[in-house]
């Protein structure tokens, strides 16, 4: 039910103050094809999009995330054949990769056409380019004529938003509709895969695992952070930051800074025999990267808003999904 004075029409709960949000696919068409913005979901995290042929919206992204123009986006279609003409060449690695993953956490880092614009790959000569897999988005870009380009739909370098109301609580007084598709199933952003040479380089590790990526195609490397100038979206140092600062470091130190009922504390499966357990969050009490990783962003969240000074993340094995999540984790502690 509706609830805080909002009112219900047509599939939308509104309020004069806040982003509608709702499943109007039409009702997103006609915004985006109007230049405007829209949340939007993926299995990923949600994205923030609009026209990625239209330089004034793709502005707009810019100025409602407070992102720097030096960090490129991501432009996202329903199939590979609607992106092939925003790329010069599709190295056969990408193919194969974009055949076997799309729709699906990964973005290909390919040479770009002169059909996209330099604002959107911030000036570089490659394009990310991805085909989500959400039945909502999936659907919305169908109908549309044009690719969207859709970074993660928060403040820049805040954590990343995994459900519609994360948007509208962020972001809702700065646009006019929110797509609802439920909880983002994957909850990490995308993995980035681009090409030296034809070779297969990951660029920004994500949603899908470093091991799957070499079953298709054979060893990858994994390229380092940039710090001012990335080559690929979401590759800055310091990233996904909670306003409490997030220590992964040294937790008896932290302890002996703060006080035990000071620090919120985000495990993998274990709690921590340190700190009150009120205090505590699990990521997977059963050992799962996938539900580790689904819940990242929303427990870091709910941390940062919990009654606690400072919050410590335990880092997972590095393997699967577990150096996304550690990936993610060094970065929001940068």
């Amino acid at each position: 039910m509706p609830t805080n004075g909002q009112l219900y029409a047509h599939g939308t709960y509104f309020c004069a103050t806040m982003a509608q949000i709702g499943t109007d696919i039409k009702y997103a068409k006609l915004l985006l094809e109007a230049g405007q913005l829209v949340g939007i979901p993926t299995e990923t995290v949600y994205g923030l999009a609009s026209n990625a042929l239209d330089q004034d919206a793709v502005l707009e992204i810019f100025r409602v995330k407070d992102r720097p123009k030096f960090d490129p986006l991501i432009v996202h279609a329903d199939s590979l054949q609607k992106i092939e003409p925003f790329v010069r060449h599709l190295p056969e690695a990408a193919r194969v990769l974009a055949d076997r993953f799309w729709p699906g956490p990964l973005t290909l880092l390919l040479p770009k056409s002169g059909a996209i614009s330099d604002l959107v790959t911030a000036g570089l000569d490659t394009v990310a380019v991805r085909v989500p897999d959400h039945p909502l988005t999936l659907a919305l870009l169908a109908s549309l004529s044009f690719p969207l380009a859709a970074p993660s739909a928060n403040p820049f370098g805040y954590i990343s938003p995994t459900t519609a109301q994360h948007v509208e609580n962020q972001l809702g007084a700065k646009i006019k509709y929110i797509l609802d598709g439920g909880q983002s199933g994957v909850g990490i952003e995308s993995t980035i895969v681009g090409f030296e040479h034809n070779q297969p380089v990951v660029y920004r590790l994500g949603g899908l695992a470093l091991e799957e990526i070499e079953q298709a195609v054979g060893r990858v490397r994994v390229v380092a952070h940039s710090t001012s100038n990335p080559q690929a979206p979401g590759m800055l140092k310091s990233h996904y930051s909670p306003r409490k600062k997030l220590f992964i470091d040294d937790l008896a130190g932290v302890i002996a800074t703060h006080g035990a009922d000071q620090v919120g504390f985000l495990g993998f499966a274990q709690p921590s025999t340190k700190l009150p357990l009120a205090n505590q969050m699990l990521l997977s009490a059963s050992h799962d990267y996938g539900q580790a990783a689904k819940h990242l962003f929303e427990y870091l969240r709910t941390l940062d808003g919990a009654k606690v000074a400072v919050i410590f993340a335990e880092l997972l094995p590095e393997k699967g999904l577990g150096r996304a999540i550690n990936d993610r984790l060094r970065r929001a502690a940068a």
